[in-house]
């Protein structure tokens, strides 16, 4: 059994979907739960003008009954409140009257994916491309990794995320415990656990507000309780970092991750590097996690930790050069309402994605039609690592 899921809808279109399969029957679908994850999406310092719209609310359409999974596929559904104002413009059919031309997308910007989704999909108005390519697509995602995380908490699975750089401070991502990630408050605006490098990350935020500019940073995600197991060595389509990676970098603007300290690793001998192995009490462990809860692909029971390197939005106040696709003359990039950053919410983002991926090895391990199956099937295999 796979735990798979779909999203379609636009940025400004009626509404986003999603469609997940793989839920087990039985597992309690909690929709306040899902709520507060697209909430926690929309928070941080430095959001745009559209966070003030959207009140992210998720409509459960189909696979759940009386609060619970039925086995079926789960469609939800998030309205968006914005569409109200771009009816004619996101119309599904033949509008009375065409979008006036200050809608239309003619200059693209650099770093998004206007010009080449244009190319390849032969596009004259490039709205066809960013309505799709806005990270207003990624709250469809927070609501099915927040059942994502329903599931790896009934078998004692966390997962949180903090930001460890923005806009180059403090000048290295920071390292946190997980006690010290846990201890953010969610009203925290750049849920940083320095405060004091998130006042200067504030400062840095409003100079660039004033410049007309945008910043990038780093995110961890950090997953507690993992087995150990989950995943494949012996193939590379199957291999978990692998996977981890892909999921990760499909966030948008994120354009490289690192799990564990793999950065700092490639320039170490192994001896610094590869992390001792114990057994205390009778369970297996490790003296450190410097390979971020994954070896030759498969967890190994410590902490799985990834970062998420975002780059600054692509859309800016002060807009770059461009060219016009249609007279090719020189222009300004096109402006759409946009955040002046968004790391917090890409953490969020971060934390679902990876909750997908781990309830998939969950699902692909254990199976189970039912929660009640998959538990048994998790609890027999626990008893054999503890016979190990």
């Amino acid at each position: 059994m796979r735990f798979r899921f779909i999203t379609a809808g636009e940025s400004h279109g009626k509404a986003l979907v999603a469609l997940v399969e793989g839920v087990p029957s039985g597992l309690s679908i909690d929709k306040e739960f899902i709520d507060a994850e697209l909430a926690r999406r929309q928070m941080g310092y430095g959001r745009g003008g559209r966070m003030k719209i959207e009140k992210d609310r998720v409509e459960i359409l189909s696979g759940v009954r009386h609060g619970a999974a039925i086995g079926s596929p789960i469609a939800l559904m998030i309205e968006n409140l914005d569409f109200v104002h771009w009816q004619e413009v996101m119309a599904t059919d033949v509008p009375e009257e065409l979008p006036s031309n200050e809608r239309i997308v003619k200059r693209p910007r650099p770093g998004h994916a206007d010009l080449a989704g244009g190319q390849k999909f032969e596009a004259r108005d490039l709205r066809n491309v960013l309505e799709r390519a806005s990270a207003r697509e990624t709250a469809a995602r927070v609501a099915c990794g927040a059942i994502a995380k329903l599931l790896l908490a009934e078998f004692g699975i966390e997962i949180r995320s903090h930001v460890t750089m923005l806009g180059g401070i403090p000048d290295s991502p920071a390292k946190r415990s997980w006690k010290e990630i846990a201890a953010i408050p969610e009203d925290s605006p750049l849920r940083c656990a320095d405060p004091d490098a998130e006042a200067e990350m504030i400062e840095a935020i409003d100079r660039a507000k004033e410049d007309g500019d945008t910043l990038g940073g780093v995110f961890e995600v950090v997953a507690k309780g993992i087995p150990p197991g989950l995943g494949s060595h012996t193939s590379w389509s199957e291999k978990l970092d692998g996977k981890i990676a892909r999921a990760l970098m499909s966030v948008p603007a994120v354009k490289a991750v690192e799990i564990g300290s793999g950065v700092a690793n490639a320039g170490l001998p192994g001896s610094e590097v590869h992390d001792e192995i114990v057994y205390e009490h009778g369970v297996f462990s490790r003296t450190q996690n410097r390979a971020g809860g994954l070896e030759g692909g498969i967890t190994n029971g410590q902490e799985l930790r990834v970062r998420g390197y975002k780059k600054p939005i692509s859309t800016l106040r002060k807009p770059l050069k461009s060219v016009d696709i249609d007279s090719k003359e020189i222009d300004e990039a096109a402006f759409e309402r946009s955040d002046i950053t968004a790391v917090p919410a890409a953490g969020v983002i971060g934390e679902s994605m990876i909750a997908l991926v781990i309830a998939d090895a969950m699902r692909q391990k254990f199976g189970g039609d039912s929660l009640k199956e998959m538990r048994r099937n998790f609890d027999g295999y626990i008893e054999q690592l503890n016979r190990y």
